[in-house]
């Protein structure tokens, strides 16, 4: 009889342990689906661009003029191309018949409207062409999941390749500035005598962003979601948080950079851009912005900001 009581309480244990493991197992796997869904999913409204133009003009008026002057003029283009993955992209085009371009990469769940506020700097202030072009699954682009720069790179290098002129200036914001860095390893397109980067507050990978998205807004420790939400994106898009590393292909990178991020930035952390900065070999130059937060740096230094840029290009 204490023999059967005994097989019956390990049972109860066995099943006890069973249960809240197949619990926990799920709840992983649920959580590990809503942490790809948030990092992912796209702006819900990403095609309306009359949004768009009215916050940035709110926010930089100085772009109205500039914007109702190319309208005119026709040069501000709607340019689409078909991408290696047989998907239609989407850029914004000023053609002022120069021998530089600039090519401006915006951040995560924005569009190339967002950023003609540096468009304008390079155009007008600076005698470049300009590209902007819509990341996949932002803004015009399609797609149906965004790709935090890792894939893109290859998406930009095209756009680089059909534009390409004797000078180029890739200039990327957040995600843009990651997917800069991204590419900045990766062999440019021939005929191009002069590259350089400018990174404004560009994270070290997809897995440190993120990891400290889990941390400060949900409380959580990185194991096991990260590890589960990687692999789950591994299986799902092909490409995994960890491999999606901006701080590694830095390291590769023979051109010239300059790095720029506020001092109060959270969402993209400060201490990010100093090891960055550490990794990047030769040719690099570094700005931290006093009170700024992020992508903040140029609405609160205009002029330096383009100072800055203009010793950058000049050096």
């Amino acid at each position: 009889m204490n023999g059967l009581k005994d097989i019956l309480k390990s049972r109860g244990w066995f099943y006890g342990i069973a249960s809240v493991l197949i619990v926990l197992i799920v709840v992983t796997i649920g959580g590990s689906f809503f942490m790809l869904d948030y990092a992912l999913s796209p702006e819900e409204h990403r095609t309306d661009t009359t949004v768009c133009y009215k916050e940035l003009f709110e926010t930089y008026p100085e772009t109205r003029s500039w914007v109702d002057s190319l309208r005119r003029k026709e040069t501000l283009r709607d340019t689409f191309v078909t991408m290696a993955t047989g998907e239609r992209h989407h850029a914004l085009y000023v053609n002022k018949g120069s021998s530089k371009t600039a090519v401006i990469l915006h951040g995560w769940r924005d569009c190339a409207v967002d950023f003609l506020y540096l468009a304008r700097l390079y155009e007008q202030l600076l005698g470049y062409n300009v590209v902007i072009p819509d990341f996949h699954a932002h803004g015009l682009s399609e797609g149906d999941r965004i790709q935090m720069g890792w894939n893109d790179r290859w998406d930009m290098l095209q756009w680089l390749s059909i534009f390409k002129s004797d000078t180029m200036l890739v200039h990327g914001v957040s995600m843009g500035g990651a997917t800069a860095m991204m590419m900045s390893a990766e062999q440019m397109p021939e005929g191009v005598k002069d590259i350089r980067f400018v990174v404004d507050c560009g994270y070290t990978s997809v897995w440190d962003e993120f990891k400290g998205k889990l941390s400060n807004q949900f409380s959580l420790p990185a194991f096991p979601l990260m590890y589960t939400t990687s692999l789950l994106c591994k299986i799902l898009y092909g490409w995994s948080f960890q491999e999606a590393s901006a701080i590694e292909q830095v390291k590769r990178c023979q051109h010239p950079m300059l790095f720029i991020h506020g001092d109060s930035d959270t969402f993209v952390p400060t201490e990010m851009v100093y090891r960055l900065y550490e990794a990047k070999p030769s040719k690099k130059e570094l700005w931290v912005t006093e009170g700024a937060t992020h992508a903040m740096s140029y609405l609160k230094y205009k002029e330096e900001y383009l100072e800055r840029l203009k010793c950058f290009l000049n050096e």
